[in-house]
């Protein structure tokens, strides 16, 4: 029974030493082999490796790209005018053994690289006003008026003004930290928004609300100045038509009057006395059946046609 307890336990402690000579470095991996905190051996590749025991320890490093999101701060623009801009970086850790001298940790690095791109870029900014930092300006005209779209919004162009910052800072970071030696590789430099302050948010809403009822004024002003337009057509349109009109039926009026004279005229060439004894006719009915009382001769000429029919 003893001798088996002695191959299990020597069996254990074999393990326990094989597991403390070996280890693996992963493909995204690379590892610095320390004894005694002293740096006696680095590994890049991937592979299984062997160590000493029990005396040696293996600090690993990520070979990926690392991204570092520094905290979103407030710079002022050439102007004076603050903004809050957010930032990240990405690096590269390319000698492990100054990068764990000078920066030991990924969370370390982080924290400092964070600073130097924060304070690379608030530099870069003081130089720039907010359209250059944005990245756009606004379209104007010929005589200097902001271009508006169809809904009264101001339009802006695309500038590369804001890639010239950010290569600006990328160079100046990347000296940096070559200056200072992190063991590091500044991959990119880059901004995720760029905003104004909180404090200023109820003032920029305000101008915004300005600018919206200017908007709606002046769609108001036109809209009135369209309907005085479209109302003085319209009204000249009505006055020409009852002009025509009137013209019209007055020139027609006066051809049937002229038709009417003529037919007239050439009924009475042709039998005057038949036309005579109409308007007798005609005469006998205006005054004969009137509540009025004439005294007429019975001579007279208007009773001719009733003395001498023939």
């Amino acid at each position: 029974m003893r001798p088996l307890i002695i191959v299990a336990i020597l069996v254990v402690i074999g393990l326990i030493v094989l597991r403390q000579a070996f280890y693996i470095v992963d493909e995204t991996e690379q590892v610095i082999i320390l004894r005694f905190n002293e740096v006696i051996n680095t590994h890049q590749a991937p592979g299984l490796y062997i160590k000493a025991p029990f005396v040696d320890n293996v600090v690993t490093f990520d070979k990926r790209i690392l991204r570092i999101d520094a905290p979103a701060a407030s710079m002022p623009d050439k102007e004076k005018q603050n903004l809050i801009i957010d930032s990240y970086a990405r690096y590269r850790i390319v000698d492990p053994v100054q990068f764990r001298k000078t920066l030991q940790t990924e969370i370390n690095a982080s924290s400092r690289l964070g600073d130097i791109v924060t304070s690379t870029l608030r530099d870069r900014v003081a130089l720039r006003d907010r359209f250059e930092i944005i990245g756009s300006e606004p379209i104007v005209d010929e005589q200097g008026n902001p271009v508006e779209d169809d809904e009264g919004l101001p339009l802006f162009e695309g500038r590369n003004t804001r890639n010239e910052i950010l290569d600006e800072v990328l160079a100046g970071v990347k000296q940096l930290t070559q200056e200072q030696d992190f063991g590091i590789e500044i991959i990119d430099v880059r901004m995720k928004r760029a905003d104004f302050p909180a404090s200023v948010t109820p003032s920029i809403y305000t101008r915004m609300r300005a600018e919206r009822n200017r908007i709606a004024t002046r769609f108001r002003a036109e809209g009135e100045e369209e309907d005085l337009k479209i109302r003085a057509v319209a009204n000249r349109n009505r006055e020409v038509i009852l002009a025509t009109a009137d013209q019209e039926s007055s020139e027609i009026r006066g051809k049937g009057e002229a038709e009417a004279i003529r037919i007239l005229a050439e009924a009475l060439n042709q039998d005057p006395e038949f036309f005579a004894f109409r308007r007798s006719l005609q005469a006998y009915t205006a005054f004969l059946g009137s509540q009025d009382k004439i005294v007429l001769s019975s001579e007279a000429e208007v009773f001719k046609y009733l003395i001498n029919p023939e």
